[in-house]
């Protein structure tokens, strides 16, 4: 694994040098600026992990520089590195001012090699404990979620220890609810990567205008996003729901994973790969090639390891424990009531065939302890909840099933003219209308919003009889 990379800004070619000299002997990765407008493209070019800025420069001095960097910083990790700030004509009022704006630390010229060591690997170490406190540790606590004690399971650890170790390109397959990016965490946390950044990304959740921006980053009027490509910098990027990315998307990731490099959009520098890509999906991507739904070389570059998730009911004997588990977890977070479950109860939930994995799981045991207080989860409750899930995955199905004859029918459409097709639709919402109303035709006339003589004219050119609608309706 490299080490950090590090940004020297000093307009004095002795001093730049003899720190990148220094540093790159103690391990570091370590780039050099001479001025502000340097360090800016080489910011541009590649996001540092740290950067040490020298006060004094002839273009723009070091606080306005440090104050441009955290004013352009947001959320998404865009200009959030550590500043380290160095002066020979330092003040007081200075370093306080520096502190201000959000440096890490002030150090005087000439420079302590041994304080300039510690305060990199303290600032290094701050930075990475400041991105766990914004999230790390909450995305990284699934992954210690019970693996189960099946052989099945055990298996399936060992298997994701095994490649762990090396940093070939991981396909998780598995079905909905299944535990993908769990295991994802796992493959993240028994890596030489686990100090590294872990970033999840859900393909669904994209908006697809935005969805290149979001993995690549993008760059306008001057102001610089860092995608996720760039955000997981040696670490792990997880991307759940591949077979959902858009074919434009999908020819830029390919391009990356093939080149090892990438543009943000809208910019013009190539950006190294530096992170691991981990994906997953519940698609059949095999047949999504064969549709041209998705790309068959980006299928081959991202599936050079596969680890299919073996679904909950082809290993029902660790149910008790993941139950528990839950259970337990969710009294000490939630600040639930303890309940146990009945012998009854469990023999039921361990011989369920969990359609919906171990998401339906965790669901079904927050359910449980929401409802009662009982000491005691019972049969009858069990039973009921699973009835209230079944009617859930129903429910869901059917609009499901609904919204795909939607778009299958409009698919039919378009393959006719415009002005066929527009016939096509009237005649069938129309006809809809009549049949909900009993066959009215004044009723229809409010419900479309039109006139009632213009609605005749309409219903005789499109051939509809409202008279044999109505005795159909009846």
């Amino acid at each position: 694994m490299a080490s950090a990379y590090i940004l020297v800004v000093d307009d004095e070619p002795d001093i730049r040098e003899l720190v990148q000299e220094i540093l790159q002997d103690e391990g570091y990765d370590v780039d050099i600026a001479e001025h502000g407008q340097a360090a800016r493209e080489s910011c541009r070019k590649r996001r540092p992990e740290l950067v040490l800025l020298d006060i004094w420069m002839p273009d723009i001095d070091g606080i306005s520089l440090l104050k441009e960097w955290k004013e352009n910083a947001d959320g998404a990790d865009n200009a959030n590195f550590p500043v380290i700030m160095m002066s020979g004509h330092g003040s007081v009022e200075t370093a306080v001012e520096a502190t201000r704006l959000g440096a890490y630390d002030f150090l005087e010229k000439p420079l302590s090699l041994a304080k300039l060591l510690l305060t990199i690997e303290h600032a290094l170490e701050a930075h990475k404990l400041d991105k766990e406190n914004q999230g790390m540790r909450q995305q990284l606590f699934a992954a210690d979620e019970p693996i189960g004690k099946s052989k099945t399971m055990q298996a399936l650890y060992q298997e994701i220890e095994k490649i762990s170790q090396h940093d070939s390109r991981v396909l998780f397959t598995g079905e909905p609810g299944s535990g993908k990016s769990k295991y994802s965490r796992l493959l993240h946390r028994l890596s030489n990567r686990s100090e590294q950044p872990y970033i999840e990304l859900g393909v669904a959740t994209l908006d697809a205008d935005n969805s290149a921006s979001e993995l690549f980053g993008s760059e306008a009027d001057g102001t610089v996003y860092h995608g996720l490509l760039e955000q997981a910098g040696r670490g792990t990027l997880y991307i759940d729901d591949i077979g959902d990315m858009d074919l434009a998307t999908q020819g830029r990731l390919l391009s990356t994973l093939v080149t090892g490099k990438f543009q943000r959009i809208g910019g013009h520098e190539s950006i190294l790969l530096n992170c691991r890509i981990v994906t997953a999906t519940h698609y059949p991507l095999e047949e999504f090639v064969t549709q041209e739904k998705f790309k068959s070389e980006l299928y081959f570059q991202l599936n050079v390891l596969q680890v299919n998730i073996a679904p909950l009911r082809e290993h029902c004997e660790d149910v008790p424990d993941l139950l528990n588990y839950f259970r337990d977890r969710f009294v000490q977070q939630e600040q639930f009531n303890y309940r146990d479950f009945s012998i009854a109860a469990l023999n039921k939930l361990r011989n369920y065939n969990w359609p919906g994995n171990l998401l339906e799981l965790k669901n079904l045991v927050q359910r449980l302890l929401i409802v009662s207080d009982e000491e005691t989860i019972t049969l009858e409750e069990v039973d009921a909840s699973l009835e209230y899930q079944a009617k859930k995955r129903s429910k869901s199905n059917l609009e499901a099933s609904d919204s795909t004859m939607l778009n299958n029918a409009l698919k039919s459409l378009f393959s006719h003219p415009l002005k066929e097709a527009r016939e096509l639709f009237e005649k069938a919402y129309l006809e809809d209308k009549l049949i909900s109303v009993g066959g009215s035709v004044g009723k229809v006339a409010q419900l479309a919003g039109v006139e009632r003589t213009h609605l005749y004219r309409k219903m005789k050119t499109l051939g509809i009889d409202a008279k044999k609608i109505a005795k159909k309706s009846k």
